[in-house]
């Protein structure tokens, strides 16, 4: 999957009091994205799914991996010749945050997930995907009858990436 940050707008206190002009400013006065924006990015493996009140079998959830990369993200299935990949729009100013999800190249491509997510601890993120793309949802369950993908993951130690051979 691939995400793309949701801009995040700083308000001004009004009532602080003036800094002193050698002051550095935080990350968010200056721009850039709360820490949390860019917690879930990294290498994921699921440890558990549910999709519509069924358990995915352990074989199923264990061939799936998820990068999470500056906005991108992609999925790769064992055994499947081509990766999902697309962008993820994360707003962390909802609670719960959410996602969103656009395919852009492979199984997915031009379809649209929303979803909601939230970081249990630094290796810990559970994601909530309604497949159907018309709402976000509105917990972190997926009864029967339903499109909604909850998936539980486990951050991965990245690989290094392998050196191309000198010519």
């Amino acid at each position: 999957m691939t995400f793309s940050f949701v801009s995040l707008a700083l308000a001004e206190d009004q009532g602080a009091p003036a800094k002193p002009a050698n002051t550095t400013p935080s990350a968010e006065q200056a721009g850039e994205p709360k820490p949390d924006a860019r917690a879930h990015e990294g290498v994921w493996k699921p440890i558990a799914a549910v999709l519509g009140g069924v358990r995915l079998p352990e074989d199923a959830v264990k061939a799936i991996t998820l990068k999470v990369t500056d906005g991108n993200y992609e999925v790769t299935i064992e055994g499947e010749l081509l990766p999902d990949k697309g962008t993820c729009t994360i707003d962390t100013t909802t609670s719960p945050k959410r996602m969103t999800i656009k395919g852009t190249d492979g199984p997915n491509r031009g379809k649209t997930f929303l979803a909601i997510y939230e970081m249990k601890d630094a290796v810990s993120m559970r994601v909530c995907y309604d497949l159907s793309g018309t709402e976000f949802p509105k917990e972190f369950k997926a009864p029967k009858g339903t499109q909604l993908y909850l998936v539980g993951y486990r951050r991965q130690k990245e690989q290094p990436e392998e050196k191309a051979a000198p010519k």
